[in-house]
C-alpha cells in the first residue's frame, strides 16, 4: 500500500494552506533546545487552533483534520478548550464526540483503520474510546476486526498497517484511570505478530511480510518502522528490546548527517520524520541524543523545527514548499512535543470542563457493543464485539455471554455457557469446564481477574476478558 493511500485511508490529507502563516522559518539549530521546543509547540498549537471549521469541526465532510487532537494532547492543549471564536457550545471535543456517535460515522464501508484513528483520537481529546455513547463502542468496533484465521491480525492481513494501529489504538487508548484495559494475552497475540513482520533490515511497511522471506528483504519505510515500534512499546515491550534495538538502528542508518532528516521513500519530509521521532518517542528514546545526534550536530527535532513556520506555526512537508500542511502540522507538533501517536487528555483550562467525557450507563432499548475476549489457556484466543440491546442501565455477564453465542463478530466466540441460566457461578464455557484450581476467571477494563459469575454486574463500555486458569 502506498503511502498516500494509506494516508488517505486514516483519513490523513495534507491539504489546508494558509498564506497569513507563510512567514519566516525557525533557523535549525544543533540539538533543539528547550525554548525552541516551546516556542515550536506554542506556535504549532495556535496553528491547529486556526484549522478547526466554524462549527467547531476537525473532521467531517471536506475536513480530515482529527489527527489534530492527538498533536494538541502532546502540547498541553485539551480539545475541549478549542473553540471558534471563543464559543464553548462549539468545543472541539463535543462536535468531534457527535460525529463519532451518528449512526452514519464513518461510512457505509468502514475499515478498521477509521476505527483505530477514531479511538486514537478521541482518547487524547479526552473523549473514552469505549464510551462514546450509549451505542458507541470504538474497542468493540475495533475487535469486530479480529482475524479467526490468523489471530493477532486485524483488518486483512496484507494490510498489515491495520494491525499495527490496533496495538496503538488497543494499548495506547488506556482507560480514564491510565491502566491498560485489554488483557495481556491480546497484546501478546499484537507484539507476535508485528515481531514476525519485521523486515531483515531492522524496519517495517505496510504491507504484511510474515513467512515471505522476498518480502522480509525488502526495503523498510521510516514512517511503519515509527508506529511498529510504537506499537511494541506501548504494548509493553521495552525500548530495550532486541527488535526495537533493530529498529532504532534501521532509523540511524536512514538520518541525513546534514540536517538530522530521515530518508524516507517519499525522500525527506515532516511527516516521515514526525513518525519516526514518535516512535522513539513512545519507546522512550531520545531523539535528540546518541544514535540520533549527527556528526554535523543535527537531530530529528532540528530538522522538524526548521520545517516550522514561525510564528505562523504551520509545518511544511518538504523542505522545498511554500505552505503549511494540515497534516504535516500534526505529526511535526506532535513528535516536537514528546509524543507517540496519543496521548492523555490534558486537564482543561475551561471552568467546569471535566478532563474525560464519557457514557456512563446503557440506555434501555439501544442497541450497543462491547468487547469481549476468551482464554480458555490453550492459546486459542478469541476475540469479538458483542451487539447486543440491553434492558436496562447495567447488565450481566451471563446477558453478555448469551449474546455472544448468536451475536458475535466474528462469530465463534462463545458457543456454549453454563449454567445457562441465573447468576451463579461460570462452571464451564466452550465446553471447558472448571477442574481443581484451573477455573474460568472474569476481568474488567484491565481489572484483576476473579471468578466469574453469571451476575457479574457489567456497565457500559466495559471491556470484557474471560480466561480460564488458577
Amino acid at each position: 500500500m502506498s503511502r498516500l493511500s494509506f494516508t488517505r485511508r486514516l483519513a490523513f490529507t495534507a491539504s489546508a494552506s494558509l498564506g497569513a502563516f507563510c512567514l519566516t522559518v525557525l533557523p535549525a539549530a544543533a540539538t533543539a533546545t528547550p525554548a525552541q521546543i516551546a516556542t515550536s509547540k506554542t506556535n504549532g498549537v495556535a496553528y491547529l487552533k486556526s484549522l478547526q471549521a466554524s462549527d467547531g469541526s476537525y473532521a467531517g465532510p471536506g475536513l480530515s483534520n482529527e489527527w489534530a487532537f492527538s498533536a494538541l494532547a502532546a502540547a498541553g492543549t485539551a480539545a475541549v478548550d478549542v473553540t471558534p471564536g471563543g464559543d464553548a457550545t462549539k468545543n472541539a471535543r463535543s462536535v468531534y464526540r457527535d460525529l463519532l456517535a451518528t449512526a452514519a460515522w464513518p461510512s457505509a464501508t468502514p475499515v478498521v483503520t477509521d476505527y483505530e484513528r477514531a479511538a486514537l483520537n478521541a482518547y487524547a481529546a479526552g473523549i473514552d474510546p469505549s464510551r462514546v455513547s450509549a451505542s458507541r463502542n470504538l474497542i468493540g468496533d475495533i475487535y469486530s476486526y479480529w482475524q479467526t484465521a490468523e489471530p493477532g491480525y486485524f483488518g486483512p492481513s496484507g494490510n498489515f498497517n491495520g494491525t499495527v494501529f490496533a496495538a496503538l489504538a488497543l494499548s495506547g487508548a488506556r482507560t480514564q484511570a491510565g491502566a491498560q484495559r485489554i488483557p495481556q494475552s491480546l497484546r501478546d497475540a499484537l507484539i507476535t505478530r508485528i515481531r514476525a513482520n519485521q523486515h531483515d533490515d531492522g524496519g517495517w511497511n505496510y504491507g504484511k511480510a510474515e513467512g515471505d522471506a522476498g518480502e522480509l528483504a525488502t526495503t523498510s519505510d521510516v514512517d511503519m518502522t515509527g508506529a511498529a515500534m510504537a506499537a511494541l512499546c506501548v504494548s509493553g515491550v521495552p525500548g530495550t528490546d532486541a527488535d526495537v534495538s533493530r529498529a532504532k538502528a534501521f532509523l540511524k542508518g536512514k538520518l541525513v548527517p546534514s540536517s538530522g532528516a530521515f530518508n524516507a521513500m517519499f525522500g525527506v519530509n515532516t511527516d516521515s520524520n514526525g513518525w519516526a521521532v514518535s516512535g522513539l518517542n513512545a519507546c522512550g528514546i531520545n531523539p535528540q541524543t546518541g544514535d540520533f545526534l549527527t556528526s554535523a550536530g543535527k537531530t530529528p527535532v532540528d530538522f522538524l523545527i526548521a520545517q516550522q513556520f514561525n510564528p505562523g506555526g504551520g509545518f511544511k512537508y518538504l523542505p522545498s514548499d511554500t505552505a503549511p500542511s494540515a497534516y504535516a502540522s500534526v505529526d511535526g507538533l506532535r513528535a516536537v512535543a514528546g509524543g507517540g501517536f496519543t496521548a492523555a487528555p490534558p486537564a482543561p483550562v475551561t471552568v467546569g470542563a471535566p478532563q474525560w467525557v464519557a457514557q456512563s450507563a446503557f440506555v434501555p432499548g439501544t442497541a450497543t457493543k462491547l468487547a469481549l475476549t476468551v482464554d480458555d489457556g490453550t492459546g486459542a484466543l478469541k476475540v469479538c464485539s458483542v451487539a447486543f440491546t440491553p434492558t436496562g442501565t447495567t447488565t450481566t455477564l451471563g446477558a453478555v455471554l448469551d449474546a455472544a453465542t448468536t451475536s458475535a463478530t466474528p462469530a465463534g466466540c462463545v458457543s456454549a455457557v453454563t449454567p445457562a441460566s441465573g447468576t451463579g457461578t461460570l462452571t464451564a464455557l466452550n465446553g471447558k469446564a472448571n477442574s481443581g484450581s484451573g477455573t474460568w476467571k472474569a476481568g474488567v477494563d484491565g481489572s484483576a481477574f476473579a471468578g466469574a459469575a453469571r451476575g457479574t454486574v457489567i456497565n457500559a463500555g466495559d471491556t470484557v476478558a474471560l480466561c480460564w486458569g488458577s
